[in-house]
């Protein structure tokens, strides 16, 4: 899951109720152990640097980006993944750049995917070689029906691994967008 006070920055999803989606949250999507979320930046400084500078700092770096809206219509896999490919990419990508040039020292997944991997909405990732295709078509045609889901993005949260669970430490609001 991930290291004890190893915090990283995600976008928390939100679908807007209608008669086309009766959930409120991607998170019923979600079958790997975690709220549905889009990483923005994974691992981020400890949790023991974390300060009020660093808060200040993450308020301000925040508030430059307008708010956006995501589109999740299409399934994606990486090697034991099956993820929701959220279009466009560009607010995404510009906050994490905006993150590892204030942060240098930060590489998204400390680099184990080289330049780092797309945005995405991790679904599901708890299957085997061996059943990973089969359990994984069978989800994708589960939550086909459910999409496309659209979500506006106003806010960053912060979270902290605990040994346990992921824990929210602080939200961070974007600037005014559409």
């Amino acid at each position: 899951m991930g290291r004890t006070g190893a915090p990283r920055l995600r976008i928390r999803l939100l679908v807007p109720r209608s008669r086309r989606s009766p959930i409120r949250e991607a998170d019923p999507l979600v079958r790997a152990g975690f709220p549905a979320h889009v990483t923005v930046l994974c691992p981020f400084v400890h949790q023991s640097r974390v300060n009020d500078l660093v808060h200040r700092e993450l308020s301000r770096l925040f508030a430059r980006h307008p708010s956006f809206a995501l589109t999740f219509a299409e399934f994606g896999r990486y090697p034991g993944v099956l993820y929701l490919d959220p279009q466009p990419h560009d607010p995404v990508k510009a906050l994490t750049a905006d993150l590892t040039q204030r942060w240098p020292e930060l590489v998204p997944y400390r680099g184990i995917f080289g330049t780092g991997l797309d945005p995405h909405l991790t679904l599901a990732n708890h299957e085997g070689p061996a059943t990973q295709d089969a359990a994984y078509d069978a989800l994708q045609a589960e939550l086909a029906p459910l999409l496309p889901l659209r979500c506006h993005v106003d806010t960053v949260e912060l979270i902290v691994w605990d040994g346990e669970r992921w824990q929210s430490q602080a939200e961070y609001p974007l600037g005014r967008g559409d």
